[in-house]
């Protein structure tokens, strides 16, 4: 999809995350059941929903160079979810025995109806964890984010979106003026007592250990009580681009791998989205991929269980050989 216009914040230039690969080839990623070497396509099924993702909307206030999802001030494909609409999701997630709700976007700050359906979800007992760059839409809620604090404590968990350990790299994926607006966020949120995670990127070429190194030096210098060195903490996660050459996963690639379909994001997670033009929301395989129709699994939980066909090169890079995952 094309954005119309970009925030005043866009950053100037190609963004400082690039994959260096070659184009990826039309004939992978073709066939839900067969890779483009007649290989047998890895597919993994849903072993228990441990996390169920909201996806708020897609509207946000920045416009970053390379947004998985696109969002932007102008970007509606994912309309604003409604909190009637999350409570619903939230009966089925109790009745399956879900342990934490998650709320991406967008920036879920921005939703109207997001502070009602976050304390619904803490008000049932889950766990919840909120994505949010903690900027003005975040910092608007002070007071009722202190209160959830104070009823609920860490079983509301913020991890908030800081690509680079430097200001000159975070701002050139997210646009000048953006570093300070989030440190002052982070410091509020550290400084409040919340419990506080960062989402962070890797420059090509730059290596886990030294990355996790500096983001250290970077949370004692700001008083930031983060450790660094705790995946759950500081999450590290390796670039998307959809266009680029990626590996396909075969059924072999399991014991190649040394590697289970456990391991995978979608083994115990789904989202919800509300797609613009359509009637309802309904629910996605795939945090990463919520406009595929291949990924589309029905608008109940119930019809959600199916196994998911690993047949998009995120599913590869990010998932797979990047081992990552949303969920704390």
């Amino acid at each position: 999809m094309n954005l119309s216009s970009k925030s005043r914040n866009a950053p100037e230039g190609p963004s400082p995350f690039r994959v260096e690969a070659a184009a990826l080839p039309r004939e992978k990623f073709s066939d839900p059941q067969w890779t483009a070497a007649n290989e047998p396509r890895a597919k993994v099924p849903l072993t228990k929903l441990e996390t169920l993702w909201i996806n708020t909307g897609t509207l946000c206030n920045l416009a970053c160079a390379t947004c998985y999802i696109e969002s932007s001030p102008t970007n509606d494909a994912l309309v604003y979810i409604a909190a009637g609409d999350v409570a619903r999701f939230l009966d089925q997630a109790e009745a399956a025995g879900t342990r934490e709700i998650g709320f991406t976007g967008g920036e879920p700050f921005m939703n109207p109806d997001f502070m009602a359906m976050l304390r619904d979800a803490l008000d049932r007992g889950f766990e919840a964890l909120v994505l949010t760059n903690a900027m003005k839409p975040m910092r608007r809620h002070q007071d009722a984010l202190l209160d959830l604090l104070g009823k609920f404590g860490e079983r509301l968990t913020l991890r908030v979106s800081l690509d680079h350990h430097t200001q000159a790299v975070h701002e050139g994926e997210r646009g000048r003026g953006t570093w300070d607006l989030a440190m002052a966020g982070l410091r509020w949120l550290s400084d409040s007592g919340f419990a506080i995670a960062v989402a962070g990127r890797l420059l090509p070429g730059e290596g886990e250990p030294e990355a996790r190194a500096a983001y250290g030096r970077l949370f004692e210098a700001e008083g930031l009580e983060i450790d660094a060195g705790d995946p759950a903490r500081l999450v590290l996660f390796p670039e998307m681009d959809a266009t680029r050459d990626i590996a396909e996963i075969t059924t072999s690639c399991w014991d190649i791998l040394g590697k289970s379909p456990a391991d995978v994001m979608c083994a115990t997670s789904r989202m919800v989205v509300h797609r613009k033009g359509e009637p309802a929301p309904r629910v996605a395989a795939c945090t990463l991929i919520p406009h595929d129709p291949q990924f589309d699994m029905g608008g109940e939980m119930g019809e959600a269980s199916r196994e998911v066909s690993l047949n998009h090169p995120h599913c590869a890079r990010f998932c797979v050989l990047g081992g990552a995952s949303c969920s704390a």
